[in-house]
Parts: structure tokens; sequence; C-alpha cells
């Protein structure tokens, strides 16, 4: 039998990454996963720090490259310009990687790769001369306090935020997209409590401590492991999930004995578990999931969380369900697709993979489903519409033009569903709007409801 070959090098993998994103701007989330499966956890990490390190920082990367390297950028192939991106941000942003590591590792791969003599003599010369300059460059904090500032987001996208939340606030938030993402918690309240788990993790070693917003939630500050490896996690004890995503899912409300609930866009089924143990004993939630792998993973979920019993899971898309004509639904919710600009910090591809004109395509689709949806609820029933994005665009523009059109909706105040910590993330119309500034995700959400027979 033949060996396996072994696993190839994460930083050559990183570069694989890279440049299949440069030449198809697919989802770096997806690029990812589908790269990783034979690595180990630690060079996994090693990747993953390394691709979204860059995208994070792709400007700052380029400011000094232009330093040293005579041939313009723009004219460079994908795997030279990638390969001294990760080579640079070795050298500025992971300290514990040596010097020597984050040079000669990063050159191999273009000999790995074949590429000729000269360019990796090319490479090498510039990332050892940056390696040199280290003391003297520009830090990203000198870099995003300079004006104009170099903050690693479109200029478009700057432009906006600053108009809508002001230029102190837009450039917290750019800042802030351009650090690590917190991992935060949300404690699966049918198998234990925040208290118990806090302490289980902490008695193993694990820094982590109570959200600032959602009572059920955690926020872990460190751990380098694969989420998996958490304490609790096989027993079903927790869901990884951003705060924001855990206050939305409480703008349900209270659910009446009976009620039926339908999740029509439910991806990996983060608020499909979290309502699901909002449900009364007799409750039941449908989720519609059309894509196959989010679909393995919300059923994975259910199993291990134990809301196998309650929820039923549909692999098809809201159109499709629709069009079966189901039994109407006391609770709706159009976690709409969306350009993602709340989750950039934990998907820095985003900001490098929209454009202006995406939004209103968004928009449509958005407007479609809430429509959609609004078919299916009983009078008197709850529309929760959420998105992940900051543009207006796809929030209070969706909402005023749904209005519109169905005149028998009205929007209910978000503030009083929930917890009084989180209140001032409430706006004056009502709508739940934080944004990252705020250390959770930008995130939207709106709480309407069907007037008819009330």
């Amino acid at each position: 039998m033949a060996a396996s070959p072994p696993p190839p090098a994460p930083r050559a993998v990183a570069i694989e990454i890279l440049c299949l994103w440069a030449t198809t701007h697919h989802s770096v989330d997806l690029l990812f996963h589908a790269a990783i499966e034979r690595l180990a956890d630690l060079d996994r990490n090693l990747v993953k720090t390394l691709v979204y390190g860059v995208l994070r920082h792709k400007e700052h990367l380029d400011h000094i490259l232009r330093s040293f390297a005579r041939h313009p950028l723009r004219k460079m192939k994908p795997r030279t310009l990638m390969t001294l991106r990760v080579g640079v941000y070795q050298l500025l942003f992971l300290d514990r990687i040596p010097e020597s590591a984050a040079v000669n590792a990063t050159v191999n791969t273009l000999k790995e790769a074949n590429q000729p003599p000269w360019l990796i003599g090319f490479a090498n010369g510039i990332l050892r001369a940056v390696a040199r300059s280290r003391a003297t460059l520009p830090t990203a904090d000198q870099l995003a306090a300079a004006e104009p500032p170099l903050l690693n987001h479109p200029a478009w996208l700057l432009d906006r935020w600053q108009a809508r939340f002001g230029q102190e606030t837009a450039r917290a938030i750019c800042r802030i997209n351009n650090t690590e993402p917190l991992l935060a918690l949300r404690v699966n309240a049918r198998r234990t409590s925040r208290s118990l788990l806090l302490e289980m993790l902490t008695k193993t070693g694990i820094v982590a401590r109570k959200g600032s917003y959602s009572p059920t939630s955690l926020i872990v500050d460190a751990f380098p492991g694969a989420i998996a490896a958490l304490p609790g996690y096989e027993a079903g004890l927790f869901q990884v999930q951003d705060e924001a995503a855990q206050l939305a899912s409480l703008l349900i409300g209270r659910l009446p004995s009976r009620c039926r609930v339908l999740d029509g866009c439910a991806g990996l089924g983060g608020k499909t578990l979290h309502l699901a143990e909002l449900l009364p004993p007799d409750g039941a939630i449908v989720a519609v999931e059309p894509d196959p792998r989010r679909y393995r993973l919300l059923r994975d979920n259910l199993r291990r969380l134990g809301h196998g019993q309650a929820v039923l899971p549909a692999r098809t898309d809201l159109d499709s369900y629709a069009a079966g004509r189901p039994q109407p639904f006391d609770v709706v919710l159009i976690d709409a697709p969306c350009s993602g600009t709340g989750v950039i910090r934990r998907q820095p591809d985003i900001r490098w993979n929209r454009q202006p004109e995406d939004l209103a395509a968004y928009q449509q689709t958005q407007l479609h489903l809430l429509a959609t949806g609004a078919a299916l609820l009983k009078p008197g029933g709850v529309l929760l519409y959420a998105t992940c994005s900051l543009e207006p665009e796809e929030n209070q523009e969706v909402i005023r033009l749904f209005l519109e059109r169905y005149p028998w909706f009205s929007l209910d105040n978000a503030a009083p569903f929930l917890p009084e910590s989180a209140r001032r993330l409430v706006d004056a119309a009502g709508f739940f709007a934080p944004n990252p500034a705020d250390g959770l995700d930008g995130f939207f959400a709106a709480r309407l409801i069907d007037s008819r027979n009330l």
C-alpha cells in the first residue's frame, strides 16, 4: 500500500487560499474550509491566522511593500503578491514566529511551486529588507492615526460609515474590524447555566467571562484550539454565537402554548437553536435551509444540543416551502442574506468583495423573503426581520418599503424585549441596531406585528 503523501505546508496552503480568493472573490470561509482537511489543528490555526490576517491588514501590508518593491504591486501575479503579503504579515504582526521562519518558510513556498529563480530571489530580497527595517516601520496604530488614515477598508465603505455614524465611530468600527474577533458562546439553558459553564471552563484553565449584554453569553478571551475541543462542546452545553445574534432572538417575545415557529433562513441554526430553548414544551419549529453543507451542520447542531424533537429541518428554500401551503405560523423569522458589513471582523474578505451597487440586489432579495414570510404568518403573529449588515438600504429602508406595501403590519419597539443592559442598542425608531463599536457584531433586527384581527 502506498504511503499517504505528507500534508502540505501551512504557508503554502494559506497562499493557495489567498490566490484563489484573489482570482474568484469567493467567500474566504468556504475556501478555507475546503482547503484544510488534511491539516493538523495547529497547522489549521496558522493557516487561518495568515489568511484572515492578510485580508484584515491588506492595505497596511501593501503600504509597506511599496516602500521596498520597485515593481508596481498591481502588475505582480497573485502568487507573488500573496507570498509577499504573507511574509510581511508574519514579520510585522506575529511576534511568536522567528524572523528566519517567516522569511525562509515563506520563500520556500515559491520553490515548491516551481517559480523561477529570479522571482524567488526577488521575494527573498524584499522580505529580508523588511525584516532589517522592522523597528523603523510605521505601526498599524500610527497609520490609522495619520491623515488621511490607513484603515484597511475601501474608501466607499469608510465614506458611507462616516456620513452615517460620524468620523469617530466610523474609524472605531474599522479599527475593531482589523482585530481578532472575540469568541462568544451562548449557554444552552436546557442543559446547564452560565455560572456552571463558566466554572467548568475556568477549572480547565480557559480564560472566560460573562458577556456584557446577553444573559446567556460567555466570552472566551483566548483559546487557540478547535471549538470542538472546548469543555462541554460535545455535551451540547453551548453554541458559538455572538451576543448581537443572541439578543435578536429575544425579540420574538413570550411564545404561546402550542405555537408554531418558522425560521425561513436557518443557516447553521444559531437562531433556530436559541428559539428552540425559548419554546414552550408543546411548541414546534420548522427550519428551512437549502444549502447541503449548512443543512448538514444544522442537523449536527440540533443533535448535539438536544433539540431534534422540537425542530423539523427542511432541506429546501423558502419559496419552495411556501408553495406547499403549510399551516400558518405564530412567529416567522427572516434572518436574510445580506452584505455582511456588520461582521467584517469575522469575515475580513467582505470589505474587499462588496461594491455599493450590491446593496440594491440584496434589498430586492430581502423584500421578497419578507413578503414570503409574511404570507405564512397568522393574523396577530410576529414577523422578525434580521441582518448582519450596517447598511440602511438593507435595514431601515427594507422595513419602510415593506410597511408601505403591507400596511396591516406595524413596527414594534424592540427595547422592552431586551435585558436592561442591551436597551441602549435600540435606536430612536425602535430598531435593534448595534455596531462593532458597541463591542459586538454589527446587526439589525425589526419586530413586525401582523395587526389583522387585533
